[in-house]
């Protein structure tokens, strides 16, 4: 059945381009047929692949509801839905979408379902892979999150342009209007819930997207040395969080004073896209000369990998070129602190903060041009907190192209 959305939104994203906020079905269709195309290639013998994560149904149905979107090799995809259908049908131009109960429902009207299936096993629960088990009786499985992310990995005009208002928001707030919101003795979480209205009010979606651990508010906010503050996240920074059970937001017992280093690493969404912006500032005074000049390093390691940024250039290669260029002193802390040192200097972004490619070794499948990364050279400082920066960078054949701005931070507030 074709179901076409009951209503239809518009935004302006760019003058002259108008998008509709449903996911148009030119894009729908392009999506799945690179789907398909990536798993001939890699899987030559697959038969049907299930998605199931609701960013994954959202990219190729343009809805985010409950359910199984079975796509045949030989065949049709259909996305059977269970909550909401009603929704479902409102939203998405995706061409066969039928309700069910449970997937018995699937079993009752479908034949031949094969024996081996591809799921993101990244994301199915095992109850949930049972459920579907015992009514699809399919015996293998197979995972099918890398085809998935490789092709969500290159970003169409409709998607970049997305991403380009996002950026837009992103470097405004950032650059413009959060120098004014800093006062001396506010504390971290009043600066993160000020900053959370500032960005919604300016066309932030209110949430950021993370593949391995879903959703949160805004990101990394914190003076001095919070911001080395150890988590659970693999990222050069940290925070200290309100209390155990909420590492997030910020500590309300950090107060802001002279002489501090504000971080702030957060995330900004438009209709699903983000971007990832790192910025700093110095409160009232410089902090000390030493860790300036650190900063500055992390500003040249980012401008050189961005001008790496172009079609056909391999990731792996990059990281091990940036990474050869730093002097070993300088490594001591660089990407984390305290040993807690990731393994990359980029990621790709997209619906989720954390998506293909990353820069990073054994990431060694070329860039293509309208890929998407986000490049966050960082470096902690004792006594001072994190320095560094991240900016947004589309793939092009001159280089990256920063999505959200040019500032080099280290931005003094007096």
């Amino acid at each position: 059945m074709h179901c076409r959305p009951r209503f239809i939104n518009f935004i302006v994203l760019s003058a002259p381009l108008i998008y509709c906020m449903n996911v148009p079905l030119t894009e729908l269709n392009d999506r799945m047929n690179r789907f398909r195309e990536r798993m001939d290639t890699t899987e030559p013998g697959w038969e049907m692949a299930g998605i199931t994560a609701k960013v994954p149904l959202y990219y190729f149905t343009g809805t985010m509801q409950d359910g199984l979107l079975l796509i045949a090799r030989d065949g049709d995809a259909t996305f059977w839905v269970r909550m909401s259908y009603e929704r479902a049908q409102e939203e998405s131009f995706f061409p066969d979408i039928r309700k069910m109960r449970s997937y018995r429902d699937i079993a009752a009207v479908t034949k031949d379902l094969p024996k081996t299936i591809h799921l993101e096993t990244e994301h199915v629960s095992f109850a949930q892979f049972q459920r579907m088990q015992k009514h699809l009786r399919f015996t293998n499985v197979r995972p099918v999150d890398d085809q998935v992310g490789a092709v969500r990995a290159r970003k169409s005009q409709y998607e970049l342009a997305l991403m380009e208002r996002a950026g837009e928001i992103h470097r405004h707030v950032l650059e413009d209007l959060v120098p004014g919101m800093l006062a001396e003795g506010m504390d971290e979480v009043s600066l993160a819930c000020d900053l959370y209205s500032v960005m919604v009010k300016e066309g932030h979606q209110g949430i950021i997207r993370f593949g391995m651990f879903n959703e949160m508010v805004m990101g990394q906010i914190g003076f001095g040395t919070s911001s080395l503050s150890p988590i659970c996240v693999d990222t050069p920074g940290g925070v200290a969080g309100m209390h155990p059970s909420v590492p997030q937001m910020g500590c309300r017992e950090r107060k802001l004073k002279p002489g501090d280093l504000v971080i702030i690493d957060i995330g900004c969404g438009v209709n699903g896209y983000q971007t990832d912006k790192t910025l700093s500032y110095m409160f009232r005074k410089p902090i000390p000369d030493a860790a300036i000049r650190d900063h500055e390093r992390c500003v040249e390691i980012q401008d050189m990998a961005a001008a790496m940024l172009k079609p056909g250039a391999v990731p792996s290669d990059i990281y091990r070129t940036v990474m050869s260029s730093i002097e070993p002193a300088f490594q001591e802390n660089f990407m984390g602190y305290g040993g807690k040192q990731v393994k990359f200097l980029g990621h790709g972004i997209g619906l989720w903060i954390d998506e293909l490619p990353v820069i990073a070794e054994g990431f060694d499948e070329p860039l293509e041009e309208g890929m998407v990364i986000a490049l966050e050279p960082k470096k902690g400082v004792a006594g001072v907190g994190l320095v560094g920066i991240e900016n947004t960078f589309v793939v092009t054949p001159q280089g990256g192209r920063s999505l959200t701005g040019k500032s080099k931070g280290l931005l003094e507030v007096y």
